[in-house]
């Protein structure tokens, strides 16, 4: 009979691998059970319920597996889909079976925000809509919750590191567009300086997030180095670094701003990804954007602001001129100089990765 203990391995989860190559997560148990029990007790997903889920995210990635074992486990209903793009089987499966709950990432409920069909549904048995894995702009948020209901979308924030989940908005108290939330129970989270990672910063200011809690991995699959680097020590006690920059309001919600491997450098002035691309979703002309850094040859060292941007519309009538000025001036009246793309880029269709998230290595290349 197999013995197995709360700190054995349960899964070798790879990471997306969209900032650097796949690396073979080890995850016990312990944590896959925590995490599970987490997310059920903050949403009250329960037997006696008869919750109904429905999510995109493919059993591969850690998100798609975890919420088909909170699923299994809470005897639950799961509406799979084998194509996510197929938004009109999607909007089929909510008007069959009216889920409790939805989990996807922002592109997909970007993607059904677009679908007539979706506007019609009737959404009075869903409790919850999970967004996660990529940001999702707050203009996003409000035009789904029209349709929805108001309150309902909840940001949150894992990696594949902690099992994922590590932060929720307030599924009954208060929840804040534009955050994701605040940490799960018995999870401790700080922001701590980019530049070392040994101060821990002032609510308001960014930092590098670092994390503690049951469902923290035990470290990558034969990568010491790389185990060494993630799980270090704080204050006597072993943190996770994430590579997330976030900052944390007075109310301690976290709002994540960028990956580190994805600020840029506007000499010696940090550009934060995610700010920019907030702006730009908020035009209307603009269906999906992507901020990357580009090599400043006039300055060593320093970096260019990159827009590569998929504008909605009919591809091939676009006066690529007309809209990149009109984009620059909509940057210009809302951001520091500093920050304005200097290069605009725009792509017939924006890479994504397996998940739906925008990937931006190839973009990169």
């Amino acid at each position: 009979k197999a013995q197995i203990k709360p700190l054995d391995i349960c899964l070798i989860q790879y990471t997306g691998g969209t900032t650097g190559v796949p690396k073979g997560t080890l995850l016990t148990h312990q944590n896959i059970v925590a995490n599970n029990i987490q997310a059920k007790q903050w949403i009250d997903f329960k037997i006696e319920q008869h919750e109904i889920g429905l999510s995109a995210f493919p059993f591969f990635h850690l998100a798609g597996l975890m919420l088909g074992m909170m699923a299994l486990s809470s005897a639950a209903t799961q509406c799979l889909v084998p194509d996510p793009r197929d938004t009109k089987y999607i909007c089929r499966l909510i008007e069959k079976y009216q889920p409790t709950m939805l989990a996807n990432v922002p592109t997909l409920y970007q993607m059904l925000l677009s679908e007539p069909m979706f506007k019609e549904l009737d959404f009075s048995r869903c409790k919850v809509c999970v967004s996660g894995a990529a940001p999702f702009s707050a203009d996003s948020i409000r035009s789904l919750e029209s349709i929805v209901g108001e309150g309902k979308v909840m940001e949150v924030y894992g990696m594949t590191e902690t099992s994922p989940l590590l932060t929720m908005n307030p599924y009954k108290g208060r929840k804040k567009i534009g955050t994701v939330g605040i940490p799960l129970q018995n999870v401790q989270m700080k922001l701590v300086d980019l530049e070392t990672g040994t101060r821990e910063v002032p609510a308001g200011e960014e930092g590098e997030i670092i994390a503690r809690g049951p469902q923290v991995m035990a470290g990558y699959k034969d990568k010491p180095e790389e185990t060494d680097h993630a799980l270090r020590s704080f204050n006597g006690k072993k943190w996770l670094y994430t590579g997330d920059v976030a900052v944390m309001d007075k109310d301690g919600y976290f709002i994540i701003v960028d990956r580190t491997k994805d600020m840029v450098n506007v000499g010696g002035y940090k550009v934060f990804s995610r700010e920019v691309e907030e702006v730009l979703y908020q035009h209307p002309q603009i269906a999906f954007c992507a901020i990357i850094g580009k090599s400043n040859p006039e300055r060593m060292g320093s970096e260019l602001v990159k827009a590569v941007i998929q504008p909605k519309g009919d591809f091939m009538k676009l006066n690529k001129d007309i809209l990149s000025n009109d984009i620059l001036e909509f940057c210009r009246k809302q951001m520091a100089p500093y920050k304005v793309p200097k290069i605009i880029e725009f792509v017939e269709s924006m890479p994504l990765t397996s998940v739906g998230k925008v990937d931006k290595k190839p973009l990169r290349k």
